[in-house]
């Protein structure tokens, strides 16, 4: 009789073990794709960003400064090597972006200029999309922290070493309205 409560109350320890580490791995899987979401549309967005600064460049001349920024912060995002370097890379490109379109309003002639237009709403949907996908980023992130801290589930998380993943954070300077001067 004893064996048989013993058998039992292994196997519903084992079962519980399999079903946390299975819905571990769910999530972790889960903010993996999400983040390739984010991926995604941010490839899109450096797809866009050539066309635009060469656009602007036609007009802006003398604001150089400005499109290397946006030139340079590109750049740092595909050379960032783990999440968090990917994550302050792409605050420094948003911030970059947004100067960009703040010394657009200077040129009257270039926010008419058709090409200009098409690629700035393309670049605004593409920031929506970001954004949306940031926020499912960070609240599959939330479950899978959740998951990893709360007990007992973190005694399997524990046993097989899952990680918390990071959030999406705002950069302070993202914090401060942006200030163009001309």
């Amino acid at each position: 009789m004893i064996w048989i409560i013993l058998g039992v109350i292994v196997f519903v320890i084992a079962l519980y073990v399999i079903v946390t580490y299975n819905g571990l791995v769910g999530l972790r899987n889960r903010v993996n794709d999400q983040w390739s979401q984010i991926d995604v549309e941010l490839k899109r967005r450096f797809d866009l960003i050539p066309n635009l600064v060469n656009t602007v460049k036609g007009y802006a001349k003398h604001e150089s400064e400005t499109l290397e920024n946006v030139v340079q912060a590109r750049n740092t995002y595909l050379t960032a090597s783990t999440k968090e370097q990917a994550m302050n890379a792409d605050s420094e490109l948003t911030n970059a972006v947004t100067k960009l379109f703040a010394l657009a309003e200077a040129y009257p002639e270039l926010k008419a200029n058709e090409n200009f237009i098409g690629l700035q709403n393309e670049l605004g949907e593409t920031e929506n999309k970001i954004s949306y996908a940031r926020k499912f980023y960070n609240d599959t992130a939330l479950g899978l922290n959740n998951k990893i801290e709360m007990f007992p589930s973190n005694i399997v998380a524990k046993l097989f070493k899952f990680e918390k993943a990071e959030f999406f954070k705002a950069q302070e300077a993202e914090r401060e309205n942006v200030k163009v001067e001309f």
